[in-house]
């Protein structure tokens, strides 16, 4: 097993199905078979402790790096590693009531056991050189071997003195691995949101509501200075809801504020608390905030887990947003399911949103019409009264000069309106034409009222053919004219040439 104590970084990526030595070589990302680290901490922990000790191919015991089951930051198991594994979004950073540095969770690697460090071995074993049956064999129980681990599941033959290897997603040589994007939160520590997960529907939750904000009271010792607020509710794959709520603390002197939501987490993450949200229903708290740029710079340097550094590295340049979204490691099927089931929620939730808001503008042109008729109807009312107050200035006006003298303004402005009526009295002029327009009008009303009496329904099909025929018979007449036109103008030539011919004949006989 000269291989594996290998302490020289190389770049190769071979696929060798039978020697693994080139698949060690991957391993300085995490941390080799037995390679002893005597000055570094933890791959993947944001504290930086000195530790001695041996870190494994795997990483930590168990280290559910993949499925973010861990906590990030607090002592208690939930926080961001389960908001990950849930599509929640991030939560858990700053609680910090049971630890004092974020050095236990996702990204961390603890000393390795020689538990581990047999696993380890083992695992080497049963991809590189299995001896179960001593012959040629064994050559192919590797091939196998090494297909199980690339699969991600299977147990590993390779000795018959010693229990198999178990291969799981999260070994380093699984295949189906993917990086993805989550968004990030944008909320604060002083908004006071907190993520609480019932394992039950969404119609059971809002119909209930007003029983679960009292629950929840009691569970905050039914303090009648905390008010409790849902900020929102959304539907989750697998027949879960999510609630995010906010708790309000009033001051005696009348002054409010709202809980910070490391604060309310902190509370929810004790032990009874913890077992009495449990009995309402409640399998996942955390509390919704932003990550600090140290937690941000922290999480991208170090990749996860099982994850190839090139990866992780090209993750990050191919990153669309990011501002607003970081890489997050997938593995398996599952994870691409739970994945695809919360993309499809997303998309069920904008197409609901989208069918309201086509509603609202439905509603809006509904409106729009309706007060364009009423603009036109207060218009034509506007007009009315603006002809009666005209006329009512107009007997004014002739009332309170009555016995007076036309004087000269008015002389002229009688000329000008007598002109006025002798060219709109004019036949050729407005009054005329009006009197055409009117006429028409009154003959397309009567023409109108009978064709109206008189219906007469065609089929389609007898429709279109009509249609085709009188098309042939245009292009026919087109044609026919096209033809009648060629030969005018070769009557036209003819004449001009026997015009031409008649003077010089006449010359000939004379």
């Amino acid at each position: 097993m000269r291989a594996i104590y290998c302490d020289v970084t190389h770049n190769c990526r071979s696929q060798c199905a039978v020697c693994l030595t080139c698949k060690l070589c991957l391993l300085g990302a995490f941390g080799g078979f037995g390679t002893t680290t005597t000055t570094a901490g933890p791959a993947f922990s944001f504290s930086a402790p000195t530790n001695t000790g041996t870190s494994g191919l795997f990483g930590a015991t168990q280290n559910k790096g993949f499925g973010f089951g861990t906590s990030f930051g607090t002592g208690t198991g939930t926080g961001l590693g389960s908001g990950l594994g849930t599509g929640l979004g991030f939560g858990g950073f700053g609680t910090q009531q049971q630890q004092t540095t974020l050095g236990s969770g996702l990204f961390s690697q603890p000393a390795q056991t020689p538990a581990q460090s047999n696993q380890l071995i083992n695992t080497a074993s049963a991809l590189s050189a299995p001896t179960l049956l001593g012959d040629e064999r064994d050559a192919i129980l590797a091939k196998w071997n090494q297909l199980q681990a690339f699969w991600g599941t299977g147990k590993g033959y390779f000795n018959n003195n010693i229990a198999p290897v178990e291969f799981t997603q999260e070994n380093p040589f699984c295949r189906f691995k993917a990086v993805g994007y989550s968004l990030m939160p944008n909320n604060k520590d002083e908004d006071g949101l907190v993520v609480l997960v019932f394992n039950r529907k969404e119609v059971d939750i809002r119909s209930q509501q007003q029983q679960l904000v009292e629950s929840l009271h009691k569970i905050l010792g039914g303090n009648q200075t905390l008010t409790v607020n849902v900020e929102g509710v959304k539907t989750m794959p697998d027949d879960q809801t999510e609630v995010i709520i906010y708790v309000v603390e009033r001051s005696p002197n009348g002054t409010s504020r709202r809980v910070p939501a490391t604060t309310l987490y902190a509370h929810f993450e004790q032990a009874n608390i913890k077992s009495s949200l449990q009995q309402l229903g409640v399998s996942l708290s955390m509390a919704r905030t932003e990550l600090s740029p140290a937690q941000v710079k922290q999480l991208l340097q170090n990749p996860p887990a099982g994850v190839d550094p090139i990866i992780w590295e090209q993750a990050k340049v191919d990153n669309p947003d990011p501002d607003k979204l970081i890489p997050v490691p997938m593995v398996g099927f599952k994870e691409l399911l739970r994945r695809l089931k919360v993309q499809d929620q997303m998309t069920k939730q904008h197409q609901t949103r989208l069918d309201i808001i086509s509603e609202d503008i439905s509603e809006l042109q509904k409106n729009q019409t309706t007060t364009m008729a009423k603009i036109a109807q207060y218009k034509r009312k506007l007009m009315a009264l603006s002809h009666r107050t005209l006329q009512v200035l107009i007997k004014q006006e002739i009332q309170r000069k009555s016995g007076y003298a036309i004087q000269a303004d008015e002389e002229q402005l009688r000329v000008q309106l007598d002109t006025i009526q002798c060219e709109l009295n004019a036949p050729t002029q407005f009054k005329g034409r009006l009197n055409e327009l009117m006429s028409q009008i009154r003959m397309q009303n009567h023409f109108g009222a009978v064709r109206a009496e008189e219906r007469y329904y065609i089929d389609a099909d007898l429709l279109r053919e009509i249609k085709q025929h009188l098309k042939q018979q245009q292009e026919g007449l087109s044609h026919l004219i096209s033809i009648i036109k060629d030969d005018l103008e070769d009557i036209k030539l003819i004449e001009h040439g026997l015009n031409e011919s008649i003077p010089i004949r006449g010359g000939v006989f004379s």
